[in-house]
């Protein structure tokens, strides 16, 4: 079987194409939309995701409030920092970028953001707007996978979806994008037992546990739609949590990494700043 490979270049491409154009209607209207993103510390990943973002907003029109602190920060510090993004109306959208240093509290950081500013979709707010299928912004990276199986004309509705990982970021918001999707959805973690039998009975598999080249031909049903939200950077590159080369003959559809779910993320991000900015000024 050879699979179609989901390509997350193309799709980010359409949303970024779809985002310009409500900015330039936003503009038009004497509103720049802006974005605030708050990095603490010197992860290279993380700083790396901020410079791209930081260009993201550069390429599209998005005015970029970038706020860098040292790792050493205080709670303090980091509170009047968001304190002072909700305070300032040129900023529509806050990003706390993940993972803080450990001896900051995340959860107090991203329940300060005001939930109108909430454009990584994971405050309490946002995430009970999500349980309870109200509208609202949604995590980045979930809502990705949900465009990218869209247009890629995934069918959903009575699918049987296994996710792998059920973090805050993406699986546990991802399930629940599905549930209302019409999927049976199954959230599998470190303590489900035969993981592989679980796995192999997906029409829809996605992986988002963070654990390089994992998912083998052994977790794969034929024909399923393989979708691979790991991002890993080891000695010869970035991989994901699938093994491409063994799964990709037994997968119907099949996402890259990179070049899969990664560049859906930021366009998502942006896509919600739109969004954000849109209800601010009440044009949405």
């Amino acid at each position: 079987m050879t699979p179609t490979i989901i390509d997350g270049k193309l799709v980010s491409a359409l949303v970024e194409r779809e985002t310009l154009a409500r900015i330039e209607a936003l503009t038009a209207a004497g509103v720049t939309p802006g974005l605030g993103v708050v990095l603490v510390g010197d992860d290279p990943a993380s700083e790396s995701y901020v410079n791209m973002k930081e260009r993201d907003c550069a390429r599209l029109g998005i005015t970029s409030f970038d706020t860098r602190l040292r790792a050493d920060a205080t709670q303090d510090g980091l509170d009047a920092v968001i304190d002072a993004l909700n305070g300032d109306p040129r900023v529509h959208g806050i990003l706390i970028q993940q993972p803080l240093p450990r001896h900051l509290d995340v959860e107090e950081a991203v329940a300060r953001v005001d939930p109108s500013k909430d454009v990584d979709g994971l405050h309490p707010d946002s995430l009970g707007r999500l349980m309870r299928g109200l509208p609202g912004l949604r995590a980045c990276t979930p809502a990705g996978v949900m465009r990218m199986l869209q247009e890629y004309g995934v069918t959903l509705s009575g699918a049987r979806a296994v996710v792998i990982g059920r973090s805050l970021l993406v699986g546990r918001p991802l399930a629940m994008m599905l549930l209302e999707a019409d999927c049976t959805v199954t959230c599998c973690h470190s303590r489900t037992v035969d993981l592989r039998s679980v796995c192999r009975e997906a029409d829809l598999l996605v992986s988002a546990i963070g654990r390089p080249g994992m998912i083998g031909a052994g977790f794969v049903k034929k024909g399923a739609v393989v979708i691979d939200v790991g991002i890993n950077r080891t000695p010869g590159g970035l991989v994901g949590d699938v093994d491409f080369e063994a799964v990709a003959p037994l997968a119907s559809a099949i996402t890259p990494v990179p070049g899969g779910v990664g560049p859906m993320t930021r366009a998502m991000l942006m896509s919600n700043t739109v969004t954000a900015a849109a209800l601010a000024a009440g044009a949405a």
